[in-house]
């Protein structure tokens, strides 16, 4: 049986995230899952490294199957290339150990969130950013993302009801890119939470915009309650950039 690591892209937009939805075959995974059961003529499950929710988009998003296949690996990846929807887009396919697992294995992620800070929306960025048209001071943001960087429980940053596992995470860099009304927000870490990074970019820009206060940040992670901290922002600004393994 061989075991196969992909490297993959997409644009989110149209799709309800990655997870197979047995309803619908409007997901990353059962696109591409269909597809390898055709080209193999066997049944084929991919794993990915997490899900992504409905509307976010991926740089470098990896999964792994397993087939009995004898297919060359080239011309699994030229089918998957020709067939797949353009908005999917396996960029690198790789044969790995057996015992290889993309979720189980993955030591740290990278995510990058965009906002559009403008009054006035953008014609390109809609599908790609967040609009936030308040003024947004980028000093204490990133005095918010300090805040945010080490090892702490972030179960109030994130949309987890309660958890048998652990909810500590640690956050090892959190970086903002301003080209013109375009912000890059950058979080790199051993894991991330249900929506974590999403409720994290909503605490920030909240305390930007000067509707909360520094101080926030340790009363959520004191109290550990979601209601302590601010919007969940919208998927589309959200991207799954690279996925980091030991």
């Amino acid at each position: 049986m061989r075991n196969i690591k992909m490297t993959i892209e997409y644009d989110g937009y149209r799709y309800l995230g990655w997870q197979r939805l047995g309803d619908t075959d409007k997901t990353i995974q059962g696109k591409i899952e269909q597809l390898l059961t055709e080209m193999t003529g066997m049944p084929t499950e991919i794993i990915g490294s997490g899900r992504t929710d409905a509307g976010t988009h991926a740089n470098g998003q990896v999964a792994n199957f397993k087939t009995a296949s004898a297919m060359e690996l080239k011309e699994m990846h030229d089918r998957l290339i020709r067939y797949l929807p353009n908005d999917i887009i396996v960029k690198k396919l790789e044969e790995v150990p057996e015992r290889f697992h993309s979720r189980y294995h993955a030591v740290g992620k990278t995510y990058h969130y965009y906002v559009w800070n403008h009054a006035i929306p953008s014609a390109f960025e809609r599908n790609y950013s967040y609009q936030y048209p308040e003024p947004l001071d980028l000093d204490k943001m990133n005095e918010a993302c300090r805040k945010l960087i080490g090892k702490h429980d972030f179960l109030g940053f994130s949309a987890l009801k309660k958890s048998k596992k652990s909810t500590v995470r640690t956050i090892e860099d959190i970086a903002i890119h301003q080209e013109g009304n375009l912000l890059r927000f950058t979080f790199t870490g051993n894991g991330f939470l249900y929506k974590m990074v999403r409720i994290m970019m909503g605490t920030i820009l909240e305390i930007g915009a000067g509707s909360a206060e520094l101080e926030v940040i340790d009363t959520i992670f004191e109290s550990k309650v979601r209601s302590n901290a601010g919007m969940t922002v919208p998927s589309q600004g959200l991207f799954l950039d690279e996925v980091y393994y030991g």
